[in-house]
Protein backbone atom coordinates (compact mmCIF):
# COMPACT_ATOMS: atom_id res chain seq x y z
CA UNK A 1 0.00 0.00 0.00
CA UNK A 2 1.30 3.88 -0.40
CA UNK A 3 1.24 6.21 2.09
CA UNK A 4 -0.70 9.05 0.63
CA UNK A 5 1.11 12.48 2.08
CA UNK A 6 -0.47 16.13 1.59
CA UNK A 7 2.24 19.25 2.04
CA UNK A 8 1.21 23.13 0.94
CA UNK A 9 3.29 26.02 0.10
CA UNK A 10 1.77 28.63 1.38
CA UNK A 11 3.43 31.41 -0.76
CA UNK A 12 2.80 35.56 -0.46
CA UNK A 13 3.52 36.43 -3.97
CA UNK A 14 3.69 40.27 -3.11
CA UNK A 15 6.22 39.69 -0.25
CA UNK A 16 7.59 36.67 -2.14
CA UNK A 17 7.70 34.72 1.66
CA UNK A 18 6.49 31.34 1.92
CA UNK A 19 5.36 29.56 5.42
CA UNK A 20 7.36 26.98 6.71
CA UNK A 21 7.74 25.25 10.05
CA UNK A 22 10.85 23.49 12.08
CA UNK A 23 10.41 20.25 14.05
CA UNK A 24 11.00 20.26 17.42
CA UNK A 25 13.56 17.96 18.77
CA UNK A 26 10.97 15.81 20.02
CA UNK A 27 9.72 15.32 16.77
CA UNK A 28 9.17 11.61 15.66
CA UNK A 29 11.25 12.78 12.36
CA UNK A 30 13.70 15.07 11.00
CA UNK A 31 14.38 16.65 15.03
CA UNK A 32 15.01 20.10 14.28
CA UNK A 33 15.01 20.53 10.94
CA UNK A 34 12.08 23.07 8.66
CA UNK A 35 9.52 21.56 6.74
CA UNK A 36 6.68 22.44 4.96
CA UNK A 37 3.20 22.17 6.50
CA UNK A 38 2.57 18.12 5.72
CA UNK A 39 0.62 14.95 6.95
CA UNK A 40 -0.85 12.03 6.09
CA UNK A 41 -4.06 11.25 4.44
CA UNK A 42 -7.16 9.72 6.70
CA UNK A 43 -8.83 6.43 4.95
CA UNK A 44 -10.61 8.05 2.10
CA UNK A 45 -10.37 11.40 2.64
CA UNK A 46 -9.69 13.24 -0.93
CA UNK A 47 -6.03 14.61 -0.59
CA UNK A 48 -6.96 18.83 -1.38
CA UNK A 49 -9.00 17.93 2.21
CA UNK A 50 -6.06 16.37 3.99
CA UNK A 51 -4.12 19.67 2.50
CA UNK A 52 -6.40 21.57 4.28
CA UNK A 53 -6.92 20.03 7.29
CA UNK A 54 -3.13 19.45 8.15
CA UNK A 55 -2.39 23.03 7.10
CA UNK A 56 -4.82 24.29 10.00
CA UNK A 57 -3.80 21.92 12.29
CA UNK A 58 -0.08 22.89 11.77
CA UNK A 59 -0.56 26.55 11.35
CA UNK A 60 -3.74 27.79 11.85
CA UNK A 61 -4.24 28.66 8.53
CA UNK A 62 -7.13 28.60 6.47
CA UNK A 63 -7.34 27.71 2.35
CA UNK A 64 -10.04 26.99 0.23
CA UNK A 65 -9.46 23.24 -1.41
CA UNK A 66 -10.70 24.67 -5.03
CA UNK A 67 -7.72 27.29 -4.63
CA UNK A 68 -5.42 24.65 -4.10
CA UNK A 69 -2.77 23.73 -6.93
CA UNK A 70 -0.64 21.25 -7.81
CA UNK A 71 2.93 22.51 -7.30
CA UNK A 72 4.99 19.03 -7.13
CA UNK A 73 4.49 14.90 -6.65
CA UNK A 74 7.17 13.20 -4.63
CA UNK A 75 7.46 9.40 -5.19
CA UNK A 76 9.69 7.77 -2.81
CA UNK A 77 9.94 4.13 -2.94
CA UNK A 78 12.01 3.20 -0.19
CA UNK A 79 11.63 2.50 3.70
CA UNK A 80 8.03 0.95 3.93
CA UNK A 81 6.55 -2.45 3.76
CA UNK A 82 5.02 -1.79 0.66
CA UNK A 83 6.77 -1.17 -2.70
CA UNK A 84 5.44 1.90 -2.99
CA UNK A 85 6.39 3.79 0.01
CA UNK A 86 4.70 7.18 -0.34
CA UNK A 87 3.39 9.97 -2.60
CA UNK A 88 3.57 13.44 -1.63
CA UNK A 89 1.34 16.12 -3.14
CA UNK A 90 2.82 19.19 -2.81
CA UNK A 91 0.04 21.91 -3.06
CA UNK A 92 0.62 25.69 -3.53
CA UNK A 93 -1.93 27.79 -1.98
CA UNK A 94 -2.01 32.00 -3.12
CA UNK A 95 -4.82 32.75 -0.82
CA UNK A 96 -5.13 32.12 2.52
CA UNK A 97 -7.14 33.23 5.83
CA UNK A 98 -5.42 33.90 9.54
CA UNK A 99 -2.00 34.51 10.51
CA UNK A 100 0.25 31.14 10.62
CA UNK A 101 0.97 30.34 14.35
CA UNK A 102 2.98 27.12 16.33
CA UNK A 103 -0.72 24.83 16.84
CA UNK A 104 1.55 22.33 17.94
CA UNK A 105 4.31 23.00 20.25
CA UNK A 106 5.06 20.02 20.69
CA UNK A 107 5.85 18.87 17.14
CA UNK A 108 7.27 22.07 15.87
CA UNK A 109 9.69 24.99 17.41
CA UNK A 110 7.85 27.19 15.51
CA UNK A 111 6.35 28.27 12.59
CA UNK A 112 6.99 31.30 10.53
CA UNK A 113 6.92 33.63 7.68
CA UNK A 114 10.47 32.86 5.78
CA UNK A 115 11.65 34.89 2.50
CA UNK A 116 11.75 32.50 -0.43
CA UNK A 117 15.33 33.73 -1.06
CA UNK A 118 16.46 32.39 2.17
CA UNK A 119 14.78 29.29 2.75
CA UNK A 120 16.95 27.43 5.32
CA UNK A 121 19.43 24.54 4.74
CA UNK A 122 18.63 22.49 7.31
CA UNK A 123 15.17 20.98 5.86
CA UNK A 124 14.05 17.77 4.80
CA UNK A 125 15.00 16.65 1.66
CA UNK A 126 12.13 15.77 0.24
CA UNK A 127 10.52 19.05 0.78
CA UNK A 128 12.72 21.30 0.14
CA UNK A 129 13.48 19.70 -3.08
CA UNK A 130 9.94 19.99 -3.77
CA UNK A 131 9.87 23.64 -2.56
CA UNK A 132 13.20 24.84 -4.67
CA UNK A 133 11.49 23.15 -7.76
CA UNK A 134 8.47 25.16 -7.32
CA UNK A 135 10.00 28.42 -6.61
CA UNK A 136 12.39 27.84 -9.92
CA UNK A 137 9.56 26.92 -11.81
CA UNK A 138 11.81 23.30 -11.95
CA UNK A 139 10.08 19.51 -13.04
CA UNK A 140 6.96 18.53 -10.88
CA UNK A 141 7.88 15.21 -9.97
CA UNK A 142 10.77 13.68 -7.85
CA UNK A 143 11.63 10.25 -7.14
CA UNK A 144 12.59 8.96 -3.73
CA UNK A 145 13.08 12.28 -2.75
CA UNK A 146 16.37 13.72 -4.48
CA UNK A 147 17.19 16.01 -6.78
CA UNK A 148 16.67 14.26 -9.85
Amino acid sequence: MTLLVAAVIVHDRATNRVVLLQRSQNAKFAKGMWDLPVGKSEPGEPITETAVRELYEETGLTVKPGSLKVAHIIHGAWGGEAPNAFLTVVFVAHEWTGEPENREPRKHAQVSWVDASAVPEEFVGTTASALHRYLDNGPQVSLAGGRQ
